[in-house]
């Protein structure tokens, strides 16, 4: 049998596609009742997004570029959701 590749989605924005990386890698998540994007304080998870991003860049995008957006978006993530109370999170 053939077997092909599962591509990731097609992400519209460099920035949509770190997001897509950084789920499927399991370094984030969201937040079930509001959607934020939450850090999952993973450094094994880190790691394999940033080496997912280095060896499948999308098209267009650098292997350095593509890194660094997902260390920036990395960098932007934090462990709390914003909307939630300070209890809940």
């Amino acid at each position: 049998m053939l077997m092909t590749k599962e591509r990731r989605p097609r992400a519209k924005t460099l920035r949509g596609w770190a997001v897509n990386v950084l789920q499927e890698a399991g370094a984030i998540h969201e937040c079930e009742e509001h959607g934020w994007a939450k850090d999952r304080a993973d450094p094994h998870a880190r790691e394999r997004a940033i080496d997912l991003a280095r060896r499948d860049p999308p098209n267009g995008v650098t292997a350095c570029e593509a890194v660094a957006e997902v260390r920036d978006l990395l960098d932007s993530v934090g462990d709390t959701c914003p909307e939630c109370p300070p209890d809940q999170a």
